[in-house]
């Protein structure tokens, strides 16, 4: 990863928000609002713990949503992780160089403070999500 790059949070395909986090909970784990991402189709809920990475879980609002395709070849699964970068333009950029492919161009994510996110894939690291400064979780 690139050097300036801060982790934010792991993210689970989950078929059952509720469900999930209450296994979390048990754990000590805080579980955050649900909320409704339009533009990923996803319903999105944050998993907090001090000391302990956040887990952001998602599950699919129909058929339509992406994360299906993850649920159907996997079942429930962590999926991608996300760091913070300064500038989302100039990370995918870096990124596009060392043969990550892009997913999802620079998108407002409701989840996150309405900071830009995007994904990218590369064939050694799999999915990640990368998050314009300042990422606050919703």
């Amino acid at each position: 990863m690139l050097k300036d790059f801060k982790f934010h949070h792991i993210g689970l395909a989950v078929k059952d928000i509720d469900k999930t986090a209450t296994v979390y909970e048990a754990g000590g784990y805080k579980k955050s609002e649900t909320f409704y991402d339009a533009i990923q189709n996803v319903n999105i809920c944050w998993l907090t713990k001090d000391g302990m990475p956040t887990v952001e879980l998602l599950a699919p609002v129909d058929e339509q949503s992406p994360v299906c395709k993850i649920l159907e070849k996997n079942g429930v699964t962590p999926y991608h992780t996300c760091y913070v970068v300064e500038d989302i333009e100039q990370a995918v950029a870096d990124l596009r160089e060392r043969r990550y492919v892009l997913v999802s161009k620079p998108a407002e994510a409701v989840a996150i403070g309405n900071s830009r996110v995007a994904f990218l894939h590369n064939r050694h690291t799999g999915l990640i999500e990368i998050v314009e400064a300042p990422a606050k979780i919703s």
